[in-house]
């Protein structure tokens, strides 16, 4: 047996899950000792993304969020996974991650995704029009750079603060779709792995056969955002990985409810058709002990290229949860390889 580093930064994505018997403020407090234990584990990023009108997800207020975990932490880079763009005006993300970025300097990351995040009436209640759609998406990213510009200081409209403060922008994308626009502009692009597995890789060949050098980044950067769900054992991280089936059990169902408790058989909850589409959504995750989840590690990341790795855990039980990202960042740092 020898050791070896995995040697790519990890980081983690959180929406801020509700659970059952418990509220948003509890949410919130969890995500900032989830946050501050990772910053301990060496941990390069810690990402909320933005959901609408979803019981279970309390991430809404994004831009405030984060500026509550950043303000509980020292280091961390702190930012969005992402921020639903064609959901607000430019300016307003400017402003808000502009005053982010002063209190919190070369800690604030912005990552943007062009779905709605939410239902199409939640999508356009927010966005108070029809006609403001996904394919819009470019034109409102090169109005926020704009708006970032140390050269927009003579515009008619300003963002203060914001203005010639920089923060790392992010294209996300979930499909191929957005592989093209972060090629075309350079920027560094992450997949959500976690939940629409099916395109990663084509999505991922495409960004990197057409990128374009720019100011911001030279060479192509690629991050996938999967499930991990660890525990001492494979068999308990099987139990507690039963919430997150619940959970696409209800998207699929339509029926959305606070994260429920783990349980010890799922087929007496789905049938067949549900099970498959959900282990099809979920493909793309990390379930068991350190023994098992390291080797499948080695080879997804040999095998996709990715420069940087996030993990979603759905986990209904926050000393779980944390023992989780603990393991995965022991597995990441300190991962056992077996000599072939």
């Amino acid at each position: 047996m020898s050791k070896q580093r995995l040697n790519i930064p990890f980081s983690i994505l959180d929406l801020a899950t509700v659970v059952q018997g418990s509220t948003p403020e509890h949410s919130f407090r969890n995500s900032l000792k989830l946050a501050q234990q990772a910053e301990q584990n060496g941990y390069h990023r810690y990402w909320l993304a933005e959901h609408h009108n979803m019981v279970s997800i309390a991430s809404s207020a994004t831009a405030v969020l984060i500026g509550f975990i950043a303000g509980g932490t020292q280091h961390i880079r702190v930012g969005s996974g992402g921020i639903m763009l064609p959901n607000h005006s430019p300016l307003v993300i400017a402003e808000q991650f502009g005053t982010l970025a002063s209190l919190y300097p070369g800690r604030i990351d912005l990552g943007l995704g062009r779905a709605p995040g939410t239902d199409q009436l939640t999508a356009m209640v927010l966005r108070r029009s029809t006609n403001l759609g996904a394919e819009d998406f470019a034109q409102q990213l090169a109005e926020l750079k704009t708006y970032f510009s140390a050269e927009n200081s003579n515009g008619k409209v300003r963002a203060i603060p914001g203005e010639g403060i920089e923060v790392p922008m992010w294209i996300l994308g979930s499909s191929t779709d957005s592989a093209h626009l972060a090629a075309y502009l350079g920027m560094p692009y992450a997949f959500a792995a976690h939940f629409a597995p099916q395109q990663m890789q084509s999505a991922f060949n495409i960004y990197r056969q057409q990128f374009q050098p720019s100011k911001a980044l030279q060479q192509p950067y690629t991050m996938a955002c999967t499930n991990v769900i660890m525990a001492d054992t494979d068999e308990e991280a099987q139990y507690i990985a039963t919430s997150a089936y619940q959970a696409f059990l209800g998207i699929v169902r339509n029926k959305r409810e606070l994260l429920p408790p783990p349980v010890k058989n799922m087929n007496a909850l789905w049938n067949d058709y549900e099970a498959l589409q959900i282990k099809e959504r979920l493909s793309c995750s990390f379930i068991g002990s350190a023994a098992t989840v390291q080797p499948a590690l080695q080879r997804f990341i040999a095998s996709t290229g990715v420069n940087e790795l996030m993990a979603a855990a759905h986990i209904f039980d926050i000393n779980a949860k944390l023992h989780s990202y603990k393991l995965f960042a022991d597995v990441m740092s300190e991962g056992v390889m077996r000599d072939k």
